[in-house]
């Protein structure tokens, strides 16, 4: 019967980060996912690698950053290890604030103006209303970077089992023994729910789960761009983002919405979007429409993430991501890789502990 030193439940970019964080330090991991790795959250993500105290809540600031800040070897070594580009583009973010938070964050605004008139900056936006600000910060096409994960994970040894969800985790005396799926069994004295959305589904003993996660539906268009280089920047508005990719794709986003687990997208909200689009962009006019699609991301009661050891020996949580799955993937799997094997983290995860729930 073979056995495993981790389980991952949950295939997106969580559990394939850590993962491979786990390989590189000598464990045997098996990963089981729902569906197919990266084909949800992941997959539906925009990509932004948002760092800005403006936007990040002040207990998740130092993991933003830490993270943020290993993203270019990050993406680098899966470039590397799968042989597939992962755009990720350091150009720089545009931010458009509401007329009240402007006045707010009058002085941080200030300290990060434009580096050239908006015209010269990005010339095909429109002029606005609200003066704008500059963020250093970089986005990466998230499809291609599951997809690179998926292959550097399977390249590294990682096991997978897919198609059927995780119902339960199995205990054995109190301690972790593996987990069930379809009346299968994988066995593992370590498993670690990186099930998303969904891991506030999966049992364990025979009761019910104590992670409250739940959808948060997330709606976005994609735009074919009439030039590959008409727009450099990912663009921030209080209606829409926009974000650039380097062969000419254009997303635009995203709605936040508590829908359960419908990812139906809705016409007059995409119909909204591109009419917003075209407004900040009017030479999207001769953009085709690609696609549409929602994702779910997974919420928490409070909007941090569930980080950590939970009460039964052996059993752990690296979900509740939210609206960064993507930008804290690096840092998570780091962390999570460190608390599997019993160390401390370089940063304090009380703040994301499973247990203040």
């Amino acid at each position: 019967m073979k056995t495993w030193d981790v389980v991952i439940i949950g295939g997106g970019i969580i559990g394939l980060s850590l993962s491979i964080a786990l390989r590189k330090r000598g464990a045997t991991v098996l990963i089981v996912e729902r569906g197919e790795p990266g084909r949800e959250a992941s997959h539906a993500a925009g990509g932004m690698l948002v760092d800005c105290p403006l936007e990040t809540p002040d207990a998740l600031q130092s993991l933003a950053t830490a993270s943020a800040r290993m993203y270019p070897e990050f993406a680098y070594e899966l470039e590397v290890e799968s042989g597939i580009t992962v755009d990720l583009r350091d150009f720089g973010t545009i931010v458009f604030l509401s007329a009240e938070h402007a006045e707010h964050h009058a002085q941080f605004a200030a300290s990060h103006s434009l580096p050239a008139p908006l015209n010269e900056f990005e010339p095909e936006l429109a002029s606005a209303d609200t003066a704008a600000m500059y963020l250093m910060e970089r986005s990466v096409d998230p499809r291609a970077l599951s997809a690179a994960a998926w292959k550097a994970a399977k390249n590294r040894g990682v096991d997978f089992a897919t198609g059927d969800p995780v119902e339960s985790i199995a205990l054995s005396n109190g301690k972790v023994s593996g987990v069930h799926r379809a009346k299968i069994g994988y066995h593992a004295s370590k498993v670690v729910n990186c099930a998303g959305a969904w891991s506030g589904q999966i049992s364990c003993g025979g009761k019910a789960s104590l992670h409250p996660t739940r959808p948060v539906k997330g709606q976005m268009l994609c735009l074919a761009m009439p030039a590959r280089d008409l727009l450099k920047h990912v663009v921030r508005t209080p209606e829409v983002y926009l974000i650039p990719r380097t062969d000419g794709r254009l997303l635009v986003g995203a709605t936040v919405e508590e829908a359960g687990f419908d990812k139906r997208t809705d016409p007059d909200t995409i119909q909204r979007f591109h009419r917003a689009a075209l407004k900040l962009v009017p030479r999207l006019s001769e953009a085709k429409i690609l696609e549409d699609w929602a994702g779910l991301r997974p919420g928490t009661p409070d909007g941090l993430p569930i980080l950590g050891t939970t009460d039964i020996p052996g059993y752990y949580v690296a979900t509740g991501h939210f609206r960064d799955g993507i930008l804290l993937a690096p840092i998570t799997a780091e962390v999570m890789a460190d608390v599997v094997e019993g160390r401390a983290p370089a940063i304090d995860l009380s703040p994301f502990s499973p247990a203040r729930f």
